[in-house]
């Protein structure tokens, strides 16, 4: 169904936003829209713009209106494509404004997925974090799998990781098998699997096969 006419009743830049203009419709709504938006449907104060027109409008401004709500989320802090998207829809975008938002994002290199999950792989590597756990945090965060494996190649030596938690955890005295199921069960549940943290620890003790 086709909207019906409607007038501007007037239109006036943004006291606000730089490069923004205001357009009140007869029917009292307020569209904010862009400069290229005021040059590209020839606006002005008076004219009707039909059904249409109007409809193109409206959705014209959605999806500038989700672009400049994703600048402003990925200004601050690095997010994956699905992630921002998801940030979006949930700030009352549509799921189209915001896929679209996102990828003018990526198109124009703000958004990097392959970059960020480097950056997460490094990260959590830093924190001492196993593979498993690292993963993990990748599908949490959105990051297409076709990106995993070469973001892993960040991930220091899983021995190298482990040896440095064990020395912090324990500075190398292991003797108590108590202490040893202790810091066995802590690692593990940091995303390293059992047979890197049993040899791992047998740098530093005897391991019993279950």
């Amino acid at each position: 169904m086709t909207t019906a006419k409607m007038r501007i009743e007037e239109l006036k830049p943004s006291r606000r936003k730089q490069g923004r203009f205001l357009v009140k419709l007869e029917d009292g709504s307020i569209l904010r829209i862009t400069e290229e938006e005021l040059l590209r449907f020839r606006l002005r104060p008076g004219i009707d713009l039909d059904g249409e027109t109007l409809e193109a409008l409206q959705a014209s401004v959605r999806t500038s209106s989700a672009k400049a709500a994703a600048a402003n989320i990925i200004g601050s802090r690095a997010l994956s494509k699905k992630e921002l998207t998801r940030r979006l829809v949930k700030k009352g975008n549509e799921e189209a404004d915001a896929q679209a938002a996102a990828d003018w994002l990526e198109d124009i290199g703000a958004v990097d997925d392959a970059a960020y999950a480097a950056s997460l792989v490094r990260h959590y590597g830093e924190k001492g974090y196993g593979p498993q756990r690292v993963r993990e945090e990748l599908r949490r965060r959105g990051v297409d799998r076709d990106l995993w494996d070469e973001a892993m190649e960040e991930l220091p030596d899983p021995a190298e990781i482990l040896g440095r938690l064990i020395e912090k955890k324990c500075g190398g005295e292991l003797s108590d098998r108590k202490e040893i199921k202790r810091v066995s069960d802590s690692l593990m549940r940091r995303g390293f699997a059992w047979s890197d943290v049993r040899e791992a620890l047998r740098r530093y003790t005897e391991i019993e096969e279950d």
